[in-house]
């Protein structure tokens, strides 16, 4: 992991001054809440619904078990004693009141935390495959890129006030998952001439608007990243609509000067800009790379997780389902689930996130990552260690085996927190998980990823969903449409909507007549939801949604 230098804990001690300063000011009423409003985004303080929102950056998902366990002391000692893990590699706090937050703030800095550029129009949190650094099939560990990208982009003079905000994800593997096609700058690792660099995809998001990112450069060396990003973000701050909110995201920007314009342009300020750097970039990468080396792995027998895997079918199950190669003979890469059956996607108690803490020092080499989906990787764990581990986990209600199934459910906060959401979408994932479990089908059912959005500002990634659910206000009544068949891979599809929408009560039998339709219909146990969809298209699934429309059909 990177550590912080002098400078770094300065600038932040300070950051932290200066804003402590502007909260005393709000609440002695010496600035209104429209005055406020800028200085708390650049702190990553929102007002929700109920509350103000603290968001926390956890860079590139990475964080350890001192740093889980701060986490852990903000949820008891500020907040309701869990927090939420976002799809952003967050963790956002709901409760605080605003006059703690500075404190928080400080006690975050003790273990090399903040929560700057968490929002506003500016770079945030740049975010990575959560399985980096570990992964069997990643060309590098990309951290040190992003922690690179990081440090460009925190308090960049130039980049303060974009049009809107902008996200950049990247990722060292073939294999996507960091979602990289649906980001500002997705940044994918390929080797040429066997040496790495990025093919850079622009012009990704979601929202009213989804749209696929598209590739820009095919092969940027790292010697050019970071010259080639600032052109890219320069031409943005330059072009992008800031008269429309709503048309604001480097994505319209691409869409409506098209891609061809947009290259020649960044092509030009990459030229002009490029001697500026004059290699200091690369000397930093230099020194972040030694903070991201191997642990020492060990090797020992795996005698243990054999004989747990033979014997205990509850293990085994959770084995299938929760680990995934590393690169290290021996070694798992062990995903803990914060999805169990009707709970909330992405929360965990204070006492989880302890748990977790001590297990990443005791048997992970000291290493956690937060993933987009909202869950908590322990991204080295030796197979020996899986019983044990597997144990402590069930005895915090942290071993479900669900990884990838129906329950583990993607979902924004919902109109249970957000002051801009039009729907539920907590109830509706706990619904969706619960009724699965009951009906015994999740690992019959095989690969299937339900994200649900509570707006079109589409925080829970509905888009890129084998089921996307969006709840909208139809008239003050919570209407939920379905999309199917999208996919947020290194196949990335947006999904079509299927038709008319449902209604709160009508939502989860319609799930249900979906999945009942895809096990009636695919080719075999293999093939998955996404396999049968794009094998038969959207009719046979449209039938099972809308049955009375077939009757009426048939009828006529």
């Amino acid at each position: 992991m990177y550590a912080y230098t002098d400078f770094d804990k300065s600038f932040l001690a300070s950051r932290n001054a200066q804003f402590r300063a502007q909260v005393e000011r709000r609440i002695a009423g010496h600035l209104t809440e429209d005055e406020f409003k800028p200085l708390r985004l650049m702190n990553g303080v929102y007002l929700q619904l109920h509350a103000y929102m603290l968001r926390v950056a956890i860079p590139y998902g990475t964080l350890n078990g001192a740093q889980m366990n701060m986490l852990a002391h903000l949820a008891d000692t500020y907040d309701k004693g869990y927090g939420h893990f976002t799809t952003r590699q967050n963790i956002q706090y709901n409760w605080p009141e605003l006059r703690d937050i500075p404190d928080m703030l400080d006690n975050l800095g003790t273990v090399q935390m903040h929560a700057i550029q968490t929002s506003g129009n500016t770079i945030r949190n740049v975010t990575a495959d959560h399985f980096a650094g570990a992964a069997a099939d990643e060309i590098a560990d990309p951290r040190p890129i992003a922690e690179l990208i990081r440090q460009w982009s925190t308090d960049h003079p130039e980049f303060q006030f974009l049009p809107r905000k902008f996200k950049v994800a990247v990722t060292g593997s073939q294999k996507d998952r960091a979602v990289t096609r649906a980001h500002d700058i997705g940044l994918r690792m390929v080797m040429r001439a066997g040496q790495p660099g990025f093919e850079v995809i622009v012009g990704g998001g979601l929202g009213r608007t989804p749209m696929l990112g598209k590739v820009i450069a095919d092969f940027v060396s790292r010697d050019d990243l970071l010259p080639y990003l600032e052109a890219i973000v320069s031409v943005y701050n330059l072009l992008g609509r800031r008269d429309n909110k709503y048309k604001a995201r480097i994505k319209i920007t691409v869409h409506e000067n098209g891609l061809d314009k947009i290259r020649a342009l960044v092509d030009e300020r990459f030229s002009a800009i490029k001697a500026r750097f004059s290699g200091i970039d690369q000397k930093m990468l230099k020194q972040i790379e030694a903070g991201f080396a191997a642990p020492d792995f060990y090797v020992k027998s795996t005698a243990p997780y054999e004989a747990a895997y033979k014997s205990d079918p509850v293990f085994r199950s959770w084995a299938d389902t929760n680990l995934h190669a590393h690169k290290a003979d021996g070694y798992s890469i062990v995903t803990v689930s914060l999805k169990a059956h009707g709970q909330t996607p992405g929360d965990a108690t204070s006492a989880q996130m302890r748990a977790l803490g001590s297990l990443a020092a005791r048997y992970g080499h000291d290493e956690l990552r937060i993933s987009h989906e909202q869950n908590v990787i322990l991204p080295h764990v030796h197979k020996a260690d899986l019983p044990k581990l597997h144990a402590i986990l069930k005895s915090h209600g942290l071993a479900t085996a669900n990884i990838g199934l129906i329950s583990d459910i993607i979902a924004c906060p919902g109109m249970d927190y957000c002051a801009l959401a039009t729907a539920r979408s907590i109830p509706v994932a706990q619904q969706i998980a619960t009724r699965f479990d009951e009906l015994k089908l999740e690992h019959e059912i095989g690969d299937l990823k339900i994200k649900i959005s509570g707006c079109i500002n589409a925080c829970g990634h509905h888009h890129v969903a084998h089921i996307g659910i969006l709840g909208l206000d139809r008239a003050g009544v919570e209407n939920y449409q379905i999309t199917l068949g999208g996919d947020h891979t290194e196949t990335a599809s947006i999904g079509t909507r299927a038709g008319p929408g449902f209604s709160y009560t009508e939502i989860i039998p319609a799930i249900e007549r979906l999945v009942a339709a895809y096990l009636d219909i695919r080719a075999d146990d293999s093939e998955t939801f996404i396999e049968t969809y794009r094998r038969l298209g959207m009719q046979p699934f449209k039938a099972a949604l809308y049955p009375d429309d077939k009757a009426r059909s048939h009828a006529a």
